[in-house]
């Protein structure tokens, strides 16, 4: 064994990394878990997170990662993230047999080759996620190894900011990637929000992804029991059942004002109801959470992007008793997931991916578990993309001062593949979106063509002349879909001059007839903008 206890030692001085660093890394949890809470209790604010107790639900605006979804060949495809809560063990998932290191420094918790199957002669995985191995054979799955960044952040806190947000881990941003998007494309989020959510997200607490600049817009959801009483009635409080008592009317309008912060719920309640289960998911967290997103993209929500968690894989005792058991909650529930979509002919429009804050350490601690290390596998799963390897394994000789392997793969370069080849994104875009140019991982998603002129519009604009009123310009448009509309004149540098419409309006064409000395505004060179469903659309006009 070339481990030396040298580096066994210094790895222990990582700052909450381990128990036996025991102050800081309580200290760790008790902070995360502050976190959480305060990011579960803007519970009234429309945009704020709603917590609902088990499976929270965010709902998000759309954003121009997902603009060019809507038409062309990009425009069913939505994206399902698995996020690993806790530092995931990837030696433990994506296993190097025949690797005697590996087995020298797990004595106690490796994976035997009895116990696996393989995805080639070198690699492996444990027969727990059996059920992915049809997957892998059917060209479903693909392996990313070794996942990380540089400068290892090793607070489950810090790190799963600097994924959330694309950052690198001496910056601190506050933004995520995907938030970046909503606040850059969908201006209009606040006057003119859109009914249908282009992003959804079940899990414990609103995540950093989807956070913009300008605010949090998320709707946060966080108990199964909540989640189909909006899904079912369109709303989350009963007001039916309430007298006329004084104490009835008060509680009746309190329920009220909150079930109308819930904007999605109508949309929500007819996907869900509009569809069913077709397949058999066992009876765990994870696989709920991906019943109920299979179930809303079958339904035909319209919802680009998901994110689903699953906790429990910081696994510093014991390792043996908890682990395997989530590999089996992930691998049966992904085979359940596309299972179910294929029934109803979808499974090819849903790419998905699995992703943690960190790895674990390569060799067990005195407790049969690992403690908080560097890169860790992502899998891949989407019909007709695999199997492939990326990246490399980790090396198992080859450690850092703190004996960890370096990274092989930037996460970055995982985000700027599916921007462009998923999302039919432009690399200026995803350029734009992670800070930078990243490049993209060769081979990873078939290059996507999106259509010229493909913008996801959801209204049209545009003014004649009317043939019948004198002075009258009648401003046509039409939405795709119901929703809030503001219609303003701005001047020729954008200041807003008057609001001609505001107000809520069905899908379809509208005119609005337009008479300028009626709003007391001389001839000129003028733009009128509509504001709906969280986007902007203007043109200019003269008169």
């Amino acid at each position: 064994m070339k481990f030396h206890s040298k580096i066994a030692a210094q790895y222990k001085k990582r700052l909450g990394a381990s128990l036996e660093n025991s102050d800081a890394h309580q200290c760790e949890h008790k902070n995360w878990s502050r976190r959480d809470f305060m990011r579960l209790t803007g519970l009234a604010g429309m945009g704020a997170g709603m917590s609902i107790a088990g499976t929270p639900l965010s709902a998000f605006t759309p954003s121009p990662m997902l603009a060019a979804l809507a038409s062309g060949d990009c425009g069913d495809r939505v994206l399902v993230m698995i996020r690993l809560k806790g530092g995931n063990d990837g030696m433990n998932m994506v296993i190097l047999r025949g690797n005697d290191e590996y087995y020298n420094i797990r004595p106690t918790i490796a994976i035997q080759e009895n116990e696996l199957w393989g995805l080639s002669q070198e690699i492996g995985m444990p027969n727990t996620m059996l059920d992915l191995q049809p997957f892998w054979n059917d060209g479903k799955m693909q392996v990313i190894h070794n996942v990380g960044y540089p400068n290892q952040n090793y607070s489950h806190f810090r790190s799963s900011d600097i994924w959330a947000s694309a950052s690198g881990s001496r910056d601190v941003v506050n933004t995520g990637w995907i938030g970046r998007f909503l606040d850059n494309e969908y201006q209009a989020f606040l006057s003119a929000p859109p009914v249908v959510p282009p992003a959804l997200e079940i899990g414990i607490s609103s995540n950093m992804i989807f956070r913009s600049g300008s605010s949090n817009m998320a709707l946060a959801i966080s108990n199964p029991r909540e989640f189909y009483q909006i899904a079912q009635t369109g709303q989350l409080f009963d007001t039916s059942s309430l007298s006329s008592s004084p104490r009835d009317l008060e509680l009746a309008f309190t329920r009220q004002v909150a079930n109308s912060a819930y904007r999605y719920s109508e949309s929500i309640r007819d996907a869900y109801n509009s569809s069913s289960t077709q397949a058999s998911y066992q009876d765990n967290y994870l696989s709920e959470q991906l019943a109920i997103v299979a179930r809303l993209i079958k339904g035909n929500l319209g919802t680009k992007v998901y994110m689903v968690s699953i906790g429990g894989f910081d696994t510093h005792a014991d390792q043996s008793q908890y682990h395997p058991n989530l590999m089996n909650a992930l691998a049966t529930g992904i085979r359940a997931f596309y299972d179910d979509l294929a029934a109803s002919g979808v499974s090819q429009n849903v790419l998905s991916f699995t992703f943690s804050e960190f790895g674990r350490t390569i060799f067990e601690n005195g407790s049969n578990g690992t403690d908080h290390g560097t890169g860790a596998p992502m899998l891949v799963f989407g019909e007709g993309i695999g199997p492939k390897f990326h990246g490399t394994p980790p090396d198992l000789l080859d450690l850092n001062r703190y004996g960890d392997p370096e990274y092989s793969v930037d996460f970055r370069n995982v985000y700027a593949s599916v921007m462009q080849d998923w999302l039919c994104q432009d690399p200026s875009v995803s350029g734009f979106v992670l800070g930078n140019e990243i490049d993209k991982i060769t081979g990873l998603l078939p290059e996507s063509n999106p259509p010229l002129g493909a913008n996801g519009d959801e209204a049209l604009l545009g003014h004649a002349q009317s043939l019948e009123k004198p002075g009258v310009i009648e401003i046509k448009y039409a939405l795709s879909r119901r929703g809030t509309v503001r219609l303003q004149i701005l001047d020729k540098s954008g200041y807003p001059l008057r609001t001609l419409l505001y107000g809520f309006k069905d899908k379809g064409s509208h005119i609005f007839e337009f008479k300028p000395s009626e709003w007391f505004l001389p001839s000129g060179r003028y733009n009128y903008k509509l504001d709906t469903g969280g986007k902007v659309y203007a043109r200019p006009i003269q008169w």
